[in-house]
C-alpha cells in the first residue's frame, strides 16, 4: 500500500486534518507545529486529540509528521536563535507525545559566519539536549539544498549529525525531493546510484520518509523552489518511479506544491495511486 499524503494546516485541530486527508484519499499527512515563521502555538484541545485517534484509526492514518517552524535552524550560531531553537524544539517533543509514534522534522537551517564542523557540531547539540530516551516520536533531519549557507546539504553532513547523536535510535531522515536535486543528486536518471550512496553513508533504515516534490530549477542549483507535480525538471515519470522503488517500500510520502488547494493535492495523490504498482 502507498503511504501519500500531503502538507495540512492544523489550524482547525488534528481531527480536521484526518477529516481532510480522508477526503482527498490520502492516508498520512504533515503539518506545521505551529505558526512556520514565528514562536505561537495553540493550546492543543484534548477531546479533539482523542477524537483524532479514533478517527485515524478506524481510517488507516499512519506516519503523520509534524514539521517544525522555519525559525528553527539548529545550526545556526547566534545564541538568541539557538536558545528559541531550543525551546521551540522541547515543547514540540512534548506535546507531540500526546500522539504517540508521530515524526517530527527540522531543517537544519543556515550557519552564517563558523566552518561546517561547528554548523554539524551546533545541530548535533541540539539534538542531544531536545530528544529524551523516553519519547516516542522520531526526530527527522530534513535535507538541505545548499542554498547560501545552508548545512545538510550533502549525505556526508547528514551522517555526521547522526553520528554525534546520541540517542540514535531516535533519529532518521527525510529526503526532500527537490532539495537532493537542487544539491546535485541524480534522483532522475540515477535514482538507484543515488540510494546506494545514501544507504551506504547513512543506511537506508534512516530514510523515513521523503517530501515528494518536483522542483523549478535545474539539477544542482543550489536552489530549492517547487514546481507543480509533473510541471518541473524532475518530472512525474522519475517522481513515481521512486514512490515504485522496492528500496523504498513502506515509507511516507508528503506533497509539498506551490499553491496548491486540496483539488490539487487529490488531483496528484490519485495519480501517484494509479501508478503505484507495489
Amino acid at each position: 500500500m502507498l503511504t501519500i499524503g500531503c502538507h495540512l494546516s492544523k489550524r482547525e485541530g488534528y481531527l480536521f486534518m484526518a477529516k481532510e486527508a480522508v477526503s482527498i484519499s490520502a492516508n498520512t499527512f504533515q503539518y506545521f507545529t505551529r505558526n512556520p515563521r514565528g514562536g505561537a502555538v495553540a493550546k492543543l484541545d484534548p477531546k479533539d486529540i482523542e477524537a483524532y485517534k479514533a478517527y485515524a484509526a478506524e481510517h488507516g492514518i499512519r506516519c503523520v509528521c509534524g514539521y517544525a517552524p522555519y525559525d528553527v535552524e539548529p545550526a545556526n550560531p547566534d545564541v538568541a536563535k539557538k536558545d528559541f531553537t531550543l525551546m521551540v524544539m522541547s515543547e514540540d517533543l512534548a506535546r507531540l507525545e500526546d500522539i504517540p509514534g508521530q515524526y517530527y522534522l527540522v531543517r537544519p537551517g543556515s550557519a552564517p559566519g563558523i566552518s561546517e564542523d561547528e554548523a554539524i557540531q551546533n545541530v548535533c547539540d541540539a539534538l542531544n539536549k531536545t530528544i529524551t530516551a523516553t519519547q516516542s516520536t522520531k526526530v527527522l533531519i530534513d535535507t538541505m539544498s545548499g542554498e547560501g549557507q545552508q548545512i545538510g546539504y550533502t549525505f556526508d553532513q547528514i551522517s555526521t549529525m547522526i553520528q554525534g547523536v546520541n540517542l540514535k535510535d531516535k533519529v532518521g531522515v527525510c529526503v526532500d525531493t527537490a532539495a537532493v536535486w537542487a544539491a546535485g543528486y541524480d534522483i532522475k536518471d540515477d535514482l538507484d546510484g543515488v540510494l546506494n550512496e545514501f544507504d551506504q553513508k547513512i543506511g537506508l533504515d534512516k530514510l523515513c520518509c521523503l517530501h515528494l516534490n518536483d522542483s523549478k530549477e535545474e539539477k544542482g542549483s543550489r536552489v530549492d523552489r517547487h514546481a507543480p507535480i509533473g510541471e518541473g525538471t524532475i518530472g512525474f515519470t522519475a517522481l513515481s518511479a521512486i514512490t515504485n522503488s522496492p528500496r523504498l517500500a513502506g515509507r511516507a510520502f508528503y506533497l509539498e506544491e506551490p499553491h496548491s488547494t486540496l483539488v490539487t493535492y487529490e488531483r496528484d495523490i490519485a495519480r501517484f495511486q494509479k501508478a503505484y504498482t507495489g
